[in-house]
This record gives C-alpha cells, sequence and structure tokens, in this order.
C-alpha cells in the first residue's frame, strides 16, 4: 500500500470519530452526577475545529480502494445501530425518584441530546444520504433502514425523485428561499417534504399498480409502518421514556440535517432541467469533507448524483461557504442573522442567485420564487 492511500484510509477514519465518541459515551453510562455534561464540550469544540480547518480541492478518488470505501459506510452502520441499542438501554437505567436523582437524569438527557444526537445526524442520516444513491439494491435498503433510526424514511422518495429533480425551484420544499430564515424553514419543510414524498410516491403506484397490492407497495407508507412497529417494540421492551429518548435523538437529528438543507441551496434559483455549478453552495473545509463523507462537494453531487462520495470534487463555480458544516450548522442555528449576511455577500460577489445577470424570464422566476 502506497504511503498516499494510506493517508486516505487515515484521513476517512474521521467519519467514525462523532460516532464512537457517542458509543463511548452510551458504554460509560448511566453517569451518575453532573460531571456527565462534560461529554457535551468535544461535540461543541467540533465547531471550533471546523472553523480553523485547512481547505482542501483535491478529488479523493485516487490510491482509495472502492471495497474499502464501502466497507466503511457499512461499519458505520454497524455502530449507528449499536448506539441506538446502547441509547435505550442507557434510558431505562435513568433514575426519577428523587429531585437529585431528577437532576442528574436530566443532565444525562442534555448530554444524549448533544452527542447522540449528532452521531445519529451525521453516522446515520448523512450516510443514508450516502447510501441511498448507491445503486446496488443492499446499499439503499441499509439506507432506508438507518432513516427509520432516526423516524425520517420519507426522507428516501422525497430526497432522489423530488430534491434532486426540483431543487433551486420554488416546488422544492428542501430549498431554502433567499432572505428566509432558519426557523421558517424548519416550519415550511418539515411538512411539505412529508406531503411531497406520499404524493410522488403515490403518482407512482397509480401509473403502475392499483388496488390493495398497489398500497402495499406504498413506500413512504411502509416506512411509516415499519417506523410506529419499532416505536411501538421500544415502548414494549424497554418503556415509555426510552421511546421518549429515541424520539429526542431522532429529532435533534433531523434538525441538524434541515440546517445542513437550508445552507446547502439557500438563496439560489434554477430553472427546472438546467443544472448548473452555482445551483449549490460548496465549502472546502478538510475536516467536513472527511468526517461527513464527502457531502460538502454538493455542488458536484447535484451534477452527478450517482458519484460516490470518494470521488465527487470542489467546483470552481459554485458559491463557497466561509467554513465547513459544523460551523454553518452552529451559524443557521444560532446567528441565523449573521448566516445570511454572509450568504448574501457570497451571493452577491459572485452574481448568483438573485444577484445574477440574468435575463428577463429567469429574472421573474427569481421574482416568483421569493
Amino acid at each position: 500500500m502506497s504511503v498516499h492511500s494510506a493517508k486516505l484510509i487515515f484521513n476517512h477514519c474521521l467519519c467514525f470519530a462523532i460516532p464512537l465518541y457517542a458509543t463511548l459515551f452510551l458504554t460509560a453510562a448511566p453517569h451518575h452526577d453532573l460531571w456527565v455534561l462534560i461529554w457535551v464540550l468535544p461535540i461543541w469544540l467540533l465547531v471550533i475545529v471546523d472553523l480553523i480547518s485547512p481547505s482542501e480541492s483535491r478529488c479523493q478518488q485516487d490510491g482509495l480502494p472502492v471495497w474499502l470505501s464501502d466497507c466503511f459506510l457499512l461499519a458505520l452502520a454497524v455502530v449507528q445501530v449499536l448506539n441506538i441499542v446502547l441509547l435505550l438501554n442507557m434510558a431505562m437505567q435513568l433514575q426519577w425518584g428523587t429531585a437529585y436523582a431528577v437532576l442528574i437524569s436530566l443532565a444525562n438527557l442534555f448530554a444524549i441530546k448533544i452527542a447522540v444526537g449528532t452521531s445519529s445526524a451525521f453516522s446515520c442520516i448523512v450516510l443514508a444520504h450516502e447510501l441511498i444513491h448507491r445503486k446496488q439494491m443492499y446499499m439503499k435498503f441499509v439506507g432506508r433502514f438507518l432513516l427509520t433510526l432516526v423516524c425520517y424514511e420519507h426522507f428516501f422518495t422525497e430526497h432522489i425523485r423530488g430534491h434532486h429533480r426540483r431543487f433551486g425551484t420554488p416546488e422544492d420544499p428542501a430549498t431554502a428561499r433567499f432572505g428566509e430564515s432558519y426557523e421558517s424553514f424548519w416550519r415550511r419543510t418539515i411538512p411539505a417534504q412529508f406531503k411531497s414524498a406520499w404524493q410522488l410516491e403515490s403518482d407512482r403506484l397509480r401509473n403502475s399498480l392499483k388496488g390493495s397490492v398497489g398500497i402495499i407497495r406504498h413506500r413512504v407508507l411502509q416506512g411509516l409502518v415499519f417506523e410506529c412497529v419499532l416505536l411501538l417494540a421500544i415502548f414494549y421492551y424497554f418503556g415509555v421514556i426510552a421511546m421518549i429518548v429515541f424520539l429526542m435523538q431522532a429529532l435533534t437529528a433531523v434538525r441538524k440535517l434541515e440546517a445542513i438543507n437550508y445552507f446547502e441551496h439557500w438563496g439560489l434559483v434554477r430553472l427546472p432541467g438546467n443544472d448548473k455549478a452555482q445551483d449549490a453552495w460548496d465549502s472546502d473545509s478538510w475536516f467536513t469533507l472527511h468526517t461527513m463523507v464527502g457531502l460538502s462537494r454538493h455542488a458536484d453531487h447535484h451534477l452527478h448524483a450517482s458519484k460516490p462520495f470518494y470521488q465527487l470534487q470542489l467546483v470552481d463555480q459554485s458559491p463557497k461557504l466561509p467554513y465547513g458544516y459544523f460551523a454553518m450548522i452552529f451559524f443557521t442555528v444560532f446567528q441565523n442573522k449573521r448566516f445570511r449576511a454572509m450568504a448574501t455577500q457570497e451571493l452577491q460577489k459572485s452574481n448568483i442567485g438573485q444577484f445574477a445577470r440574468l435575463d428577463a424570464g429567469f429574472k421573474n422566476e427569481i421574482c416568483d420564487f421569493q
């Protein structure tokens, strides 16, 4: 093995850092004093690391064996399932009998929200995003299964058949409009994405199948049924507290996913069927690239959706986020006005979005979009 290959493998091992940290936290549980809050600190430090991360513009594919990259993804899936089992076991052991016990349990829940919720966002949803784009059916299946662990299986249908066809247009609920705040986007996108996924799948079945057999093959309904059965099983075997904790980590993970959705296309507008490099935001953060399996090279992903993460390239023409995804999630959620100011400045500097020098017809499209 060459030195270059060994370096690439080491870099990609960073994608295990957050989920294995969550595993360590859960294995050491339950935590019986307020020192449990110390476990939250390294997750927040990720933002600082991302702020100072060096840039990386090279393509990752040279020297990385395909089979090894696939093993990385499947191993991450195993770690995620393990973390969910450990999470449920920890939730069963939380104590609520005295005021002090309640305080300690609440501190544990806060640490779970930050450590496990963050891990579920990146080692579950981001991983699932990579898998559902693969051609192999077993990869897609694993991706769909992972999405059920955060109660978001409909993302499979909406993302593949909805978002990738309509991103940057008024019809796409996952595209944030110019000037739109994150909280406004959150309230709009959650119900709209589910409605879109249900409609897309209903239309597919209406055109291909009829009767009861058709409804059984409704993929969004399949996901809902599986998620409901999973919640009932958790309630039966682990108890109501475990079910609530499971839902809490799912909500935290989805919040982070939608923060990423928010800034990946914020303020960008395109004509349907006219995909360009300027239609998605890129980040050149080395740290984000290797901890989120290439997700930050989003412009190339939309130009070539079937490309595996190790072949994605940084596109020169795309608008660039000032920092990596960890830092941008922080700005999106906690300093949204600052994010919008930074993004507007980049669009204006690059003559993209509403600042593009376009023909009158496309300008009308932009006006309709806002």
